[in-house]
């Protein structure tokens, strides 16, 4: 791969105009376009290939999410792609009903990559440690960091597996004693591990972190850092894993429907959590809860809509189960951030659970 550092700042000076274009009409080929994207556009009431600006593509509406619980995920790649197709289907958790599903090209595989090296340099993190993937793994995007941790940084990964729709589905059927003794399985199988094995990092999830500093305090005190990726770390949070590692390392991503944003630094003791999309092929916006279409100010709270603009997986305007301040990222980013993400609402038939 080439270095991820410079990948990133090429692709920060990106036009979103030009990139707009240029993944809308590679999308709309008539010969070479994905087959669900053509396929749509004989639906549409104007033609995707005369946009020329990002902000146009408001003109697809919300994208429906239920259409990646049925359809094969190949159909959203552009056919310019050699078939048969190769790359990895990733689920989604399952929080608010079947799985969705898409497909990850190695062109799109190495673009995650990049912007996850980026995030463990800048972090802090050393190459060639041992690390604890302490994930869901399997269809899930997040267990893909084991490859990223040991291709581009030199890591030794030790594995623990999490199923978190059965965590879930246990949340949503009333049963808490299960889901409990579910997450203790995992957490214990983690302690073990950092018992027998000389461990620096975790990169784990909110939920399962906390798990773990109540089973083992002095086993998760005595590490050099951790990653947390998922959809929510609150300021409390952050400051008592803080307080835990007494100068260790706390990254952190959000992690979306099949979008990522890596951890900016973190504000005010914890007071603001911020994050940059994956620009340019991921973009946010934090929108009137009410009104998807109307941006938000900064420091405003709304909705979170998220943009997908792969050369190879195009999704508009997806409105996610979030909510988050609009951050301002200041003049070295070309986008808006988010702040302090947490669930748009929360209950037993949309639970987080180890998330």
């Amino acid at each position: 791969m080439t270095d991820p550092m410079a990948l990133i700042r090429q692709w920060l000076q990106t036009d979103l105009d030009e990139w707009t274009r240029h993944v809308v009409t590679r999308h709309f080929d008539p010969d070479k376009g994905s087959p669900y994207w053509l396929k749509r556009a004989a639906g549409l009431d104007f033609d995707p290939r005369r946009i020329t600006r990002y902000e146009q593509l408001s003109r697809f509406g919300p994208f429906d999410l239920e259409e990646l619980r049925h359809m094969d995920p190949a159909d959203l790649v552009p056919l310019s792609e050699p078939r048969p197709l190769a790359g990895r289907v990733f689920d989604s958790g399952g929080t608010t009903g079947d799985p969705c599903r898409v497909i990850y090209t190695p062109r799109m595989t190495l673009q995650r990559a990049a912007w996850r090296a980026w995030s463990f340099q800048t972090e802090g993190f050393e190459r060639g440690r041992n690390w604890l993937q302490l994930t869901p793994t399997g269809p899930h995007l997040i267990g893909n960091g084991v490859s990223e941790l040991t291709d581009l940084f030199g890591a030794r990964v030790f594995l623990i597996d999490a199923d978190p729709r059965w965590v879930k589905r246990l949340i949503r059927q009333g049963r808490l004693a299960e889901a409990e003794e579910y997450t203790g399985h995992i957490v214990e199988q983690a302690a073990n591990i950092l018992r027998e094995q000389e461990i620096d990092y975790v990169n784990t999830t909110p939920a399962l972190l906390q798990a773990l500093v109540r089973r083992a305090p002095d086993l998760a005190a005595g590490l050099k850092g951790v990653r947390i990726s998922g959809t929510q770390i609150t300021t409390p949070m952050y400051r008592s894993f803080v307080r835990l590692l007494d100068g260790g390392i706390v990254g952190h991503s959000y992690g979306n429907t099949f979008g990522s944003s890596a951890g900016l630094p973190v504000e005010r003791d914890g007071a603001v959590i911020p994050y940059v999309p994956n620009y340019p092929h991921v973009t946010i916006a934090v929108t009137d809860k009410q009104d998807w279409q109307r941006v938000v100010g900064y420091g405003e709270l709304g909705r979170v809509r998220l943009t997908v603009l792969h050369e190879d997986l195009f999704l508009p305007n997806i409105l996610e189960r979030d909510q988050a301040l609009r951050y301002d990222t200041g003049p070295g980013w070309p986008c808006d951030g988010v702040a302090n993400v947490q669930p748009l609402q929360v209950n037993r038939q949309s639970p987080e659970g180890i998330y």
